[in-house]
């Protein structure tokens, strides 16, 4: 069984406050007798399902073609936490991780990629050093953003940078069943970004 755990990309996607929306510019249409129908994409990088690369939060760090795409392939784990709106996850929240190379975090705090609400939940630093110490190499989660909304230190990423592991952000995992599954979320060798959009997809494993 497949889990598609990317929200459908539309211009009814909000993005983060400032950044681009998404708008589709049509420049051929067979609906008006074009010989064919094209399209041009307009929007953030940090688009719905998404990874980050280093260099978003780290100045002179690795861009998107640069991350090791063994990250976002392979073995992971998805837990659903209980975490109040505008707080982080901590450790205890997430429980017993040892042995598991990837892990999803479902916090529920952000239900509607068609409405951007500011109070989702985030990480705590301190999880991130625990889930590099446990063996964890890519931590997703169901927010815009590992950090809370109104961070500007970004304690969370930086933890992510020091210790050398992966981020994604913006899944779709409310009807995902805690377990382990095959997790596929490729991104795009996009020269020189610092994320890409993926289509993240979830297999059952035998």
């Amino acid at each position: 069984m497949i889990y598609d755990i990317s929200p459908t990309i539309s211009e009814s996607m909000k993005v983060w406050p400032g950044d681009t929306p998404v708008s589709r510019e049509v420049l051929c249409d067979m609906g008006r007798g074009d010989n064919l129908t094209l399209s041009t994409l307009h929007a953030t990088v940090h688009l719905g399902a998404h990874a980050d690369a280093p260099s978003h939060y780290g100045a002179k760090a690795t861009s998107i073609e640069g991350v090791d795409l063994n990250r976002y392939i392979g073995a992971c784990r998805v837990v659903h936490v209980d975490v109040a709106r505008g707080e982080r996850v901590t450790v205890e929240m997430v429980g017993e991780v040892k042995g598991v190379p990837r892990l999803l975090i479902a916090t529920g705090t952000y239900p509607d990629p068609t409405v951007f609400n500011e109070d989702f939940a985030g990480l705590a630093p301190a999880l991130v050093d625990h889930l590099h110490a446990s063996g964890v190499a890519l931590v997703g989660i169901d927010t815009p953003s590992v950090d809370l909304f109104s961070s500007k230190d970004l304690p969370a990423h930086q933890r992510f940078l020091a210790n050398g592991m992966g981020i994604l952000e913006g899944l779709v995992l409310r009807v995902v069943p805690n377990g382990a599954y095959e997790l596929i979320a490729l991104p795009l060798k996009l020269a020189g970004f610092d994320a890409s959009p993926v289509r993240a997809l979830l297999r059952t494993l035998p």
